[in-house]
């Protein structure tokens, strides 16, 4: 039996069937017309906002892809602890968290698309299926096809499968990533809170923009005549107008004007209506709704105050706007997958400096202790992190403190073993 709710759905644009939190079923999509049409809210500009017209705004989607990105870049290390000793654990897990997660996805795409519903929902969701104990895959799931109830302290998931059908799923059995704002059930959609007037906006300039430059960059005209025209005349040069001087391929070709006919500018220009300072505008209030800096989507003629270099900017956009995801997303890992203080899982922060090879080396060279020391890691265990052979005498840490004892005192010897130059 055909459900007349999804039949629905599919006529007005492509739309699914999804929970609520009250346990009935709606039709959810992101089509303006579906949203206007089911009394959905629209910006002040008259374009609804939805998480597919957010994402034709090139500022929404390079604040978004950098996010994503950025988290799918860092590795997720497995740490166990024992005797006050931390020491790097590589199980089945370790697989899932960085490689693939599910048969059809890679681990870098399913942090993507964690991060892409969080910024566009405000909530991402992975399903955990175990076999016994153990986690044998990670699903990642549609934000739209998710919807949580609280059930005493605890929150109970209804998952929507493609077929319609529903069913539960317990809180353990679920990684809920929340964005900002969680109030125990959901989190606050960027788009749809911080962003959503400026997203309306730009959508309407963009509108704007195209409509302007498809009639050829040029201002509106009244053609003007001392006699009168019937209305079919005034068609017809209405038409003969369009089709030899509107449009992009028609910019420039002069006008000849016959019978007594004048023409008049009505509009404005571009440079009137401040279009392009307006696309300005909206690229930089979008940005900061998505916490990135304007300069890192492309806003190039804007200055950051996070510092000079690579690597300044990188550890701002880490502090500032990457951190707090990563928290949320560290947290969530570790109270679903082990429940416990150990094991338990950790970002690789360093990842971000690959590619930038003086900082990386400045990195390195005070690891093993460089000119400031003490060193907190060997000689070998940075080559490990080249992929590179340990070398001999390559496990001592470099220790400052035996700089200070006289030069003939007997442990100076033991010093120079243990400085990085002997290793």
């Amino acid at each position: 039996m055909i459900n007349p709710l999804k039949l629905l759905a599919t006529l007005l644009g492509g739309g699914q069937v999804a929970p609520v939190e009250n346990s009935t079923t709606v039709i959810s999509s992101s089509d303006p017309q579906v949203i206007a049409h089911l009394g959905g809210s629209s910006a002040s500009s008259g374009y609804a906002v939805t998480p597919d017209s957010a994402m034709r705004v090139s500022a929404v989607y390079a604040s978004v892809r950098l996010l994503a990105g950025a988290l799918a870049s860092i590795p997720v290390a497995l740490y166990r602890e024992k005797d006050g000793v931390r020491e790097s654990i590589s199980p089945e897990l370790w697989w899932l968290l960085n490689e693939e997660p599910a048969p059809s996805w890679t681990a870098a795409s399913m942090w993507e698309w964690v991060m892409l519903s969080i910024c566009l929902r405000g909530d991402g969701y992975v399903e955990i299926r175990r076999a016994g104990p153990a986690v044998k895959t990670l699903r990642p799931l549609h934000p739209d096809r998710v919807a949580a109830r609280k059930v005493g302290d605890y929150l109970l998931y209804t998952v929507c499968e493609e077929d319609g059908t529903l069913r539960a799923v317990h809180q353990d059995d679920m990684l809920h990533f929340a964005g900002f704002g969680f109030n125990g059930v959901r989190s606050m959609s960027v788009i749809q809170w911080a962003a959503f007037q400026s997203i309306g906006v730009a959508l309407a300039a963009d509108t704007f923009a195209g409509s302007f430059f498809a009639n050829g960059a040029a201002p509106k005209h009244v053609i003007k005549t001392a006699g009168r025209m019937d209305e079919e005349q005034v068609e017809l040069l209405r038409g003969e107008y369009k089709k030899k001087y509107a449009g992009a391929n028609n910019a420039g070709t002069p006008m000849v004007l016959t019978q007594g006919l004048d023409l008049k500018e009505m509009s404005m220009t571009a440079d009137d209506a401040q279009l392009l300072e307006t696309r300005k505008w909206q690229v930089i209030d979008i940005a900061r709704a998505f916490g990135v800096p304007p300069h890192l989507i492309g806003a190039q003629e804007t200055t950051s105050s996070w510092g000079t270099g690579v690597e300044q900017t990188t550890l701002g956009f880490i502090k500032f706007a990457l951190q707090p995801h990563i928290n949320r997303v560290r947290q969530e890992l570790n109270r679903k997958l082990f429940r416990r203080a150990s094991p338990f899982a950790e970002h690789k922060m360093e990842a971000l400096l690959s590619g930038d090879l003086k900082a990386e080396g400045e990195y390195m060279r005070q690891s093993v202790g460089g000119s400031q020391g003490p060193g907190w890691m060997t000689i070998n265990e940075i080559r490990k992190i080249k992929n590179l052979p340990p070398v001999e005498g390559g496990t001592a840490l470099y220790r400052p403190e035996k700089l200070a004892q006289p030069a003939n005192s007997p442990n100076k010897d033991t010093n120079e073993e243990n400085s990085p130059a002997a290793a």
